[in-house]
């Protein structure tokens, strides 16, 4: 564990101007999209975890990706071809997973990736394998990938801690910040961001720690949060991590003194969470389960009658991998029959089914409503669209 405190900058992590929020144009952008195999099927690799802290999200991310491939393959495919599925494991134990898809992309296996992984996961996929083919990155991450090739679809870590931060500063007027993550690319730029987005907000930044994944012993962090009295702190920790801090966050006492803010919690590690130790727990997402609108109750009407009462819950992260391949497929068909085998170039905005009614505008610029909500025990209540 690396504990810092109090606040000192620490070099090597910072950024020039930050991406604090989505710049908003009416101007079409340019996007690249590399050629697809001439193929009867497009086959996509599927690159979520299914193992580690990370594997809970798996059930519901596979699901959400069968759903949407049906519903293309009902209509006319991608591009007029079905869709094939190819899952890949794509955890942080995963050391392999670049030369796995290197070895896929080099025999022409697969023509597009889709993937929901943390950003250090990334990072070995572009390195391995950028700009040889499509790639949709769906959840959300810390902001500015300029890989050719790369589309990120998901909420900015800009987007959501400047609004969500301003509004608990207002509305619950909490100053003193601890920031907590796991020790790897998004939680250490989320946290820059998030500092300025305190000081913006007239609080304080007084402490931060980073822990390694599979931590089990929070008993530093908390002493800390007591001892520079926090009011809030802001929890960077995914999967089955966030599981076990905010159980011991609990069992230690501190839920009805400090609230908490997360960018990554969703429905079913909420449940797994458990409702005695969700007390004020806040999460800004662009999605949740819990959406009062139009295109939420058709997306949730479509997914429970495919798979049933006992369905994976549904949740922001499984919500993006419906996203990214409807949004592949629409990518591709704006394109298609302008290549000819070659690279092309496709000018946005481009639309594409979304159950929290997103629009890509190219140009690593993603619109989409933001929500912060707040955990009722087994459950999340939207209570203010950023």
């Amino acid at each position: 564990m690396r504990l810092l405190t109090p606040f000192s900058p620490s070099a090597g992590h910072r950024l020039n101007a930050g991406p604090l929020a989505v710049r908003r144009s009416s101007a079409p952008r340019e996007v690249f999209v590399p050629a697809v195999r001439n193929a009867s099927t497009v086959r996509v690799a599927l690159c979520v975890p299914l193992r580690g802290s990370e594997g809970i999200w798996g059930p519901s991310c596979i699901a959400s990706a069968e759903l949407a491939t049906a519903e293309l393959n009902a209509v006319r495919g991608i591009i007029g071809r079905p869709c094939e599925l190819l899952t890949i494991d794509a955890s942080e134990q995963s050391a392999d997973i670049g030369d796995t898809l290197a070895d896929l992309v080099d025999s022409g296996e697969v023509d597009a990736l889709v993937g929901m992984h943390i950003s250090s996961v990334r990072q070995r996929i572009t390195a391995a394998v950028g700009g040889r083919l499509p790639y949709v990155y769906t959840c959300l991450y810390e902001g500015g990938e300029s890989t050719p090739g790369l589309y990120a679809i998901g909420e900015t870590a800009g987007r959501q801690l400047r609004p969500s931060i301003a509004w608990l500063a207002t509305q619950r007027r909490r100053k003193r910040w601890m920031l907590v993550g796991n020790d790897y690319v998004w939680p250490r730029v989320s946290h820059e961001i998030a500092r300025r987005c305190v000081a913006e907000s007239h609080g304080e930044v007084v402490a931060e720690a980073f822990v390694p994944f599979g931590t089990d012993d929070y008993s530093q962090v908390f002493d800390t949060l007591r001892k520079q009295r926090c009011d809030a702190v802001l929890v960077s920790i995914v999967g089955q991590d966030a599981v076990e801090f905010n159980r011991a966050f609990a069992s230690a006492g501190l839920q009805r003194t400090v609230l908490r803010l997360s960018c990554a919690i969703e429905e079913n590690q909420l449940l797994a969470i458990g409702a005695d130790c969700t007390e004020d727990l806040h999460v800004a997402l662009g999605y949740f389960a819990a959406l009062d609108t139009a295109a939420n109750g058709s997306f949730k009407e479509r997914y429970y009658g495919r798979f049933g009462s006992r369905a994976p819950t549904l949740n922001s992260i499984g919500e993006s991998l419906y996203e990214g391949l409807h949004f592949l497929a629409a990518l591709l068909e704006e394109v298609e029959g302008t290549r000819r085998g070659r690279p092309a170039r496709v000018r946005g905005p481009l639309a594409y089914p979304s159950a929290r009614g997103a629009l890509h505008a190219g140009a690593g610029v993603n619109h989409a409503p933001m929500h912060l909500a707040r955990a009722e025990g087994h459950l999340f209540k939207v209570i203010a669209r950023l």
